[in-house]
């Protein structure tokens, strides 16, 4: 897999490729930016263990992790930004939206009470990122309630997706089944993630 990827593995221009991704990502979900994360970790094992087929010059960990938890909380601020400014349709969206209305007041409730663990758990859960961005925004919490949060979710969310790269390259190598395993523990921590942020408001029902 990697041999095919080594052309980007291998530049310096991965870094901007992941932090693009992991920035639109917010407002396009279905970029691959965990997936691309994962390639360029594992990639980054495979060579410092001598195995595989890959460049030499592959990205270094710390800065990739770095870059994805960067962008994501620059991702993060721009939607919960435009929120703030809001708009009558931008209301009216979110009103007509029972998922954004519960995660709204649900989230004003957590940051109001300084635990915004809320916002960590929904980063890794699908579209979890965006829904409590738009809800923090629309609600008009300070900044200052959101934005520590919105990092450590960054920061736990890129350790994670790097650590799984990285450690699966080290000890299966650059094959397929490496980024696979990684794949489905990302994906996996996904619906535990959003298993967990919706339990709550099905048991308040």
């Amino acid at each position: 897999m990697l041999e095919n990827l080594g052309a980007l593995t291998g530049s310096p221009w991965i870094y901007a490729v992941v932090a693009l991704s992991v920035l639109f990502d917010i407002v396009l979900p279905v970029l691959p930016s965990g997936v691309l994360v994962i390639t360029a970790a594992t990639a980054a094992a495979a060579a410092g263990t001598g195995t595989g087929r890959v460049p030499q010059e592959v990205p270094d960990i710390l800065a990739l992790m770095l870059c994805a938890a960067t962008a994501s909380v620059i991702g993060d601020l721009a939607v919960y930004r435009l929120a703030c400014r809001g708009s009558e349709r931008l209301d009216r969206a979110i009103a007509r939206s029972r998922r954004l209305t519960s995660a709204q007041e649900r989230l004003g409730t957590a940051l109001s009470r300084g635990g915004g663990a809320l916002v960590v758990l929904a980063r890794f859960a699908p579209a979890g990122r965006s829904i409590v961005s738009l809800a923090a925004g629309a609600a008009h919490r300070k900044v200052r309630e959101f934005l520590p949060w919105s990092a450590l979710a960054g920061v736990a969310w890129a350790g994670y997706s790097v650590a799984l790269g990285y450690f699966g390259g080290q000890w299966l190598g650059a094959t397929w089944l490496a980024t696979g395993v990684s794949l489905v523990a990302l994906f996996g921590a996904g619906a535990g993630a959003a298993f967990l942020v919706r339990r709550p408001r099905a048991a308040a029902h």
